[in-house]
């Protein structure tokens, strides 16, 4: 049944949606020195971090995003490709909060 709908999305090219390809290199660069909530394609969570820069691969193969957890203030680098979607925080909140 899937593939006979399939092959009717397929045909009708105008009615079906692109699927979004996710996190790429203009979300990453909107989202420089705020602190986000990065959520990776595996299903985990990285929690309040401050993203930093972006930054080339070797040999000009991806691109890497540098982030710094909060209490930690040590630079850490992750495949841009991993990154699902971030999740921008509000620390005004967060301060009074806790």
């Amino acid at each position: 049944m899937q593939t006979v709908l399939g092959r009717n999305c397929r045909k009708r090219s105008g009615l079906v949606s692109t699927k979004m390809e996710g996190f790429g290199l203009n979300s990453a660069k909107s989202y420089l020195g705020k602190n986000v909530n990065l959520h990776l394609k595996d299903g985990s969570v990285i929690v309040n971090v401050q993203l930093t820069g972006i930054r080339k691969g070797n040999f000009g193969k991806g691109n890497f995003l540098e982030y710094v957890a909060r209490r930690n203030r040590r630079i850490t680098c992750m495949p841009l490709q991993d990154v699902a979607w971030a999740e921008m925080l509000n620390l005004s909140l967060l301060q009074n909060a806790g």
